[in-house]
């Protein structure tokens, strides 16, 4: 599986975000997008997200699942943690679960485990600190299998177990062919990984 961009531009209120971006992403391989802030980076995983068009160039996910669009095959890890605070951790997984397309009653323990909140299953998000919740929405990754993940500062509000944690996850995912791409300022806990400097003239 290969994800590739060739000269891609977007542009957001007629203003031009970035453009000319290049890169290419094989299976097992990470590649980090760093930059001063406003430069694109999270405008760039939003657009691989699907969340936002393509201006110009070209953008394409080979050797995946036939007919799927790279937003189908991806995880997609923003700033918002999207948790339902009315709702318990169990449950908010399993919305996310099954809107993600996971198979009718597939068990969430398992994911709750692998980021540390199993024992924090039946309590209602609302009581959840900000780590937790980002934890929370990493167990989404486990939870509903892509092999594609965007993350978007995912160490953020993450204690150091949490990040060991997560990076454990990520190179899981590699080891198993999956791929990453990750907006950061710093580390993240990737083992090796290409890097992508946005803004750059």
């Amino acid at each position: 599986m290969q994800l590739r961009s060739e000269n891609l531009t977007c542009e957001r209120g007629g203003r031009t975000v970035f453009a000319g971006v290049n890169f290419t992403v094989d299976s097992g391989a990470a590649l980090v997008v760093t930059g001063r802030n406003g430069a694109g980076k999270s405008t760039l995983l939003r657009v691989l997200a699907g969340l936002l068009r393509i201006a110009s160039g070209r953008l394409e996910l080979t050797g995946g699942a036939n007919e799927a669009t790279l937003p189908e095959q991806a995880h997609y890890l923003g700033h918002l943690d999207a948790v339902k605070p009315s709702l318990s951790v169990r449950e908010n997984l399993t919305f996310w679960a099954s809107y993600l397309g996971a198979p009718h009653g597939a068990p969430m323990d398992p994911a709750l485990d692998a980021v540390g909140l199993g024992h924090l299953a039946d309590l209602p998000a609302a009581y959840l600190s900000a780590g937790q919740k980002r934890r929370l929405s990493i167990a989404r990754l486990v939870a509903v299998k892509r092999p594609v993940w965007l993350l978007d500062e995912p160490t953020s509000a993450l204690d150091s177990q949490s990040q060991d944690r997560l990076a454990a996850l990520m190179a899981d995912h590699r080891a198993t062919g999956g791929m990453i791409v990750a907006a950061a300022h710093g580390p993240i806990g990737l083992e090796s990984f290409s890097e992508l400097k946005m803004g750059q003239s």
